[in-house]
Formats: structure tokens, C-alpha cells, sequence
């Protein structure tokens, strides 16, 4: 395997295999560690492995890099990776990187690094793969690109600048925000705040959805009030009502004053709710339809491409106005009940009678153990004359339920603590957890 080069953006994503075949996890990053006068050598991956954790692989346990995928030799420390001084990310630090050509031709950003083997184990930055400066004005044309060997170019970055996040974030475009958001929490502080004010507005909010609070508040502290309302604007209502609920009262009413009309509107109606009730927990935005829509209408809302997979689940059906509060609440149609009818058939024919909706006073333990008595993926919430204001779907319980920190658990942790949540909300012994998100703020 000697003089192999490998191209390291395109490592982002690959299979990580035993000797036996087996799939161990997925490489999400190189780590490298300066020398004095040679090029930075590779140390190790870092691999995601089942349950998103990430870990550490020793490059002397790789003996195959290439055709998209990377043999070990099976023998991986399960334990968490933790960045150690001198270690450098490839993707997350050394992307998007300025460098200067020693011979004076101007300046580059890093845009992709080839690591080459030297020796049976012995891996090392070989060349650059750079972008120059773009010469025209014309926002089609991009800088010409070049490759460059380690010792050709030095580093160039001005004091108190922050480093571009561009082609970072180009690398893991591909990436579910849940994901990106692990991928981002890994990452150290300061790069973490730079690559999520580079993120477009709409791939933020969906990443900060999947963010412990205090991140969340961290991230939105950082950017200004317009774009910070704007990434708000683009939320699911009870997630922008959790982290607003976070934020110091004034900064958090000035934010509501910069957002959308309609989007306030829904973020304020929610915090109007004690956090420990179905109205504490609901989301606003479920599909309403009259009892006149078909099944292929019904279909057609459910193949949305921002919809969350909770709310495609099922319909619900009102009487007019079809925006919460809605008109009087008549019933629910589940998905798979659609799929057994023809394109024409009336929702209002296919009722389930059998669900019963909840009020918003309902408390989240009696919501949790609803969901699990009758194996359902949401429940509807109504008000005191009927009409529906939202829906408790499966990820705001288990949002609720889970710690706070739950994302850093051990996977052990993380199974055994779902396994106790489930038996308690069967045998209805669950306690109540401390108050979760909005409303008051407090715990």
C-alpha cells in the first residue's frame, strides 16, 4: 500500500470495516499533529460508530484505505474521542484555511488535503488542494485552483479572524441535521460558533432543533438580532418557543417583535402554556384539512418535502377555519388507513373514532402514557370549546423524557435510561421530570 494518496474530503462518509466484513462505523474526520520540518503527520480517524458516538482510531489499525471504504483491524477503544493539544482536524480546522505561496504568487483557501503513505503505517499531508482568488466580478466564476506541496505555501491568518467555514460546510452538505449537529458539537468551541454563522439560515434552525439548550442559546447570542429572528422565523413554533424561553426576557420579547407576524403569533400561543402540559409540548403546525379532502389530497400534503415524519403520520380533520384554534375538531386519519382506500374517498368517511383528542392542560405524564397505551405516533390537542390548537407527536415526548445532557450519555446509558422510560409509562409510574422548555424558563 505504499504511496497511496487519499484525498481527505472524500474520506467524510466512508465505511469502516473489521477484517471480517463487518461494518464498525463511518469516518466523520483525520486528525494530524504538526512537525517542526516536515509535513503534518496523520495520527488517526475519527469515526462515528453506532449510537453517534465518536471515537478514536489509530492509523497504524488501518490496513486498507481506498475504494470508498477503510479496513481496520478490528481492535477499536470504544471510548468517547476527546481532541488533545496539537491534534488538528482536517475537515473541521485545516478546510478553508488561507495560505501564502512562499515564491510570492499570492494567496490560496485550502479546499481539499491529500494524506500518501510513506510507509507500512506511515501516513502524511502530501499536497493542497487550493483555490485562488476569484480575477472577475461575475458571480458564476470561481478562482483558479492549483495544487500545492506542503512546503510550498505557509499559513495566513490575521489575528482575531475568524477562519472560513465555507468549505467545511461544503463537505458535510449531504449530512442530516442531526448529524451535523453531533459534528458540530464535537468540534472546539470557537470553530463550532464560526462554521454555524456560515450556515444558511433555514440549515441552522434545522441544526439547532437537534442542539442541547445551552448550545442553542450560545449559537443565537452570537448572531445579531435580524439574523437571529430570521434563523428563529425558520424553526418548528415549539422549538423557537423552547429556546426563546431560554433567553433573557428582553432580548427574548425583541426577538418575537423582529420574527414573522404569523411565526410570533404560533411561538407566543405556546408559551402561554404551563411546559409540563400537552400545550407545553404541542406543536402548531399539524396538517388540517375539512372532511370534504380525498385521500389522494390527503397523500398529496403527507409527501411534503419539509414535513417531519410524526406529523405525515396522520390528518387531522375540522371544521373551518383550518388554522389553530381551528374550527370544531372531528377526528384523525392515519396514513395506512389512506393507503387502503381509493384516491377519492372523503377523509370525513375515515375517521378514527376510537382516539380520543386531549386538552392543553393535560399533563405530560398522562400525554406519554396515552402515546404508549395505544402504540401512537401523536395524539391531538384541543381547547375548552373543541377546536384543535396542535398535536403531541412521539419526538416532543421522548424530548421531554430524556435528560437534558442526554446526548452525551454512554450508549449503555442511553438504552437502559429509554427501557426504564418505557416500562414506566406502561405501568404508569413515571415521575414527573423537572419543568422541561418554555413558560417560565425555569427548572
Amino acid at each position: 500500500m505504499a504511496n497511496t494518496r487519499v484525498f481527505v474530503a472524500r474520506l467524510a462518509g466512508c465505511n469502516v470495516f473489521d477484517p471480517a466484513g463487518d461494518r464498525v462505523g463511518k469516518v466523520r474526520d483525520v486528525l494530524v499533529v504538526y512537525r517542526k520540518d516536515d509535513p503534518p503527520r496523520v495520527v488517526g480517524l475519527i469515526v462515528e460508530i453506532p449510537g453517534k458516538r465518536r471515537v478514536f482510531v489509530s492509523i497504524g489499525r488501518v490496513t486498507s484505505i481506498g475504494s470508498g471504504q477503510i479496513i481496520t483491524t478490528g481492535l477499536i477503544n470504544v471510548r468517547r474521542f476527546e481532541q488533545r493539544g496539537g491534534e488538528v482536524r482536517v475537515i473541521a480546522e485545516m478546510l478553508g484555511r488561507r495560505v501564502a505561496f512562499n515564491d510570492g504568487s499570492g494567496e490560496a483557501s485550502i479546499e481539499d488535503v491529500a494524506i500518501e503513505e510513506s510507509a507500512q503505517g506511515d501516513w502524511a499531508i502530501s499536497q493542497l488542494f487550493v483555490r485562488r482568488p476569484k480575477t472577475s466580478s461575475s458571480p458564476f466564476t470561481k478562482g483558479a485552483t492549483a495544487f500545492a506541496n506542503w512546503a510550498e505555501v505557509y499559513e495566513k491568518v490575521t489575528a482575531g479572524e475568524a477562519q472560513s467555514a465555507e468549505q467545511l460546510i461544503a463537505t458535510y452538505s449531504d449530512m442530516k441535521p442531526a448529524d451535523l449537529a453531533n459534528t458540530l458539537l464535537d468540534l472546539p468551541r470557537q470553530r463550532m460558533f464560526e462554521v454555524a454563522e456560515e450556515l444558511p439560515d433555514g440549515r441552522l434552525a434545522d441544526v439547532l432543533e437537534e442542539m442541547p439548550e445551552s448550545e442553542q442559546v450560545g449559537i443565537l447570542t452570537r448572531l445579531g438580532d435580524s439574523r437571529a429572528a430570521e434563523v428563529l422565523d425558520h424553526m418548528q413554533p415549539d422549538d423557537a418557543a423552547d429556546l426563546i424561553a431560554q433567553l433573557p426576557e428582553e432580548r427574548g420579547e425583541h426577538l418575537l417583535d423582529l420574527m414573522e407576524p404569523e411565526e410570533a403569533d404560533d411561538v407566543r400561543f405556546l408559551l402561554s402554556y404551563a411546559p409540563d402540559t400537552a400545550g407545553g409540548l404541542m406543536t402548531t403546525e399539524p396538517i388540517i384539512v375539512s372532511a370534504d379532502a380525498t385521500v389522494a389530497e390527503g397523500l398529496a400534503l403527507i409527501r411534503r418535502h419539509d414535513l417531519a415524519p410524526a406529523l405525515g403520520a396522520a390528518i387531522c380533520v375540522t371544521l373551518p377555519p383550518y388554522e389553530p384554534p381551528t374550527g370544531r375538531f372531528l377526528g384523525m386519519v392515519h396514513f395506512q388507513r389512506m393507503l387502503r382506500y381509493p384516491p377519492h374517498e372523503r377523509l370525513g368517511t375515515l375517521l378514527d373514532l376510537g382516539l380520543e383528542p386531549v386538552t392543553a392542560d393535560t399533563s405530560a405524564a398522562e400525554v406519554s402514557r396515552i402515546l404508549a397505551s395505544y402504540d401512537l405516533v401523536s395524539v391531538p390537542v384541543v381547547d375548552e370549546n373543541h377546536r384543535l390548537v396542535g398535536v403531541v407527536t412521539i419526538d416532543d415526548v421522548l424530548d421531554y423524557l430524556l435528560p437534558d445532557d442526554w446526548r452525551s450519555h454512554d450508549d449503555g446509558d442511553e438504552v437502559r435510561k429509554r427501557a426504564t422510560a418505557r416500562t414506566q409509562l406502561v405501568t404508569g409510574s413515571i415521575p414527573l421530570p423537572g419543568v422541561r422548555r418554555h413558560g417560565n424558563g425555569t427548572r
